[in-house]
């Protein structure tokens, strides 16, 4: 438990230093036979609510200490 706690608590934190996950997607635009393609990248961002990065935090902490006391 105490690793999956760590593990928790360094997600969330990453969550709450970036806030932001950007990605760009290969979209087929016309297809016009074998040697003709045309694709374009699209880019994409997906937002992590500051929350999200705080109670995934809390998760490990508590995660942590269940751990620990186990022990």
């Amino acid at each position: 438990m105490t690793l999956m706690g760590l593990a928790c608590i360094l997600a969330g934190c990453l969550a709450l230093a970036y806030q932001e996950i950007r990605n760009t997607r290969r979209e087929k635009v016309q297809d016009a036979g074998r040697p003709l393609e045309a694709s374009m990248e699209v880019p994409e961002s997906y937002e992590i609510p500051p929350r999200v990065g705080g109670l995934i935090v809390a998760a490990g902490v508590v995660l942590l200490v269940l751990g620990v006391r186990k022990s």
